[in-house]
């Protein structure tokens, strides 16, 4: 594996969805280093992408949630090593009994798979109908990590491009939550 600056110099191969991530990022000038490897699905399967991704990465959790009668959809960014306990996050956000999305509504509102979720995904949710939750320790730091909606690459970029460029123009405005 190995870090490389920008988008793949070819996109054949690739799918559209992650093409698109590159375009945005690059119409928002944003500098990111990406990463290809194996399909990554669980965090124990990122401890090798983590390490050629370097120190100082928030490398996040990226959970799909909804409440019980599917209405209300969130995507919540959270340490991969913090235990995640819904009670916590439910009294915070005021949406009780929640659970995990569905995948139908994972790729009908963010276009991605299980194993792909990505707050890239919050992109192609134009109707805003996913909430973003960002725990606040992954703010705590210089760099965040993600998949380009899609789990065979990966790409890091400045914290503050995320807080201060992407997150912008997706138009979601984050919930901060201290879990």
């Amino acid at each position: 594996m190995q870090l490389v600056d920008g988008r793949p110099e070819i996109s054949e191969g690739r799918l559209e969805k992650e093409i698109r991530v590159y375009d945005f990022l690059d119409s928002l000038g944003v500098q990111y280093k990406r990463i290809d490897h194996e399909a990554a699905m669980t965090m124990e399967a990122c401890e090798e992408i983590d390490r050629t991704l370097g120190e100082g990465a928030a490398i996040c959790k990226n959970l799909f949630l909804c409440n019980r009668q599917e209405t209300d959809f969130y995507l919540l960014l959270i340490p991969g090593e913090k235990p995640f306990k819904t009670k916590y996050l439910s009294a915070q956000i005021g949406s009780s009994r929640l659970s995990f999305g569905k995948p139908e509504y994972m790729e009908k509102y963010l276009d991605i798979t299980p194993g792909s979720v990505s707050v890239m995904g919050l992109m192609n949710d134009r109707e805003n109908k996913v909430r973003l939750l960002i725990d606040e320790d992954v703010l705590k730091e210089p760099h965040f990590a993600c998949h380009p909606c899609i789990n065979t690459s990966s790409i890091r970029f400045d914290m503050k491009d995320l807080t201060d460029k992407i997150i912008p123009a997706m138009k979601h405005e984050p919930t901060i939550v201290k879990l």
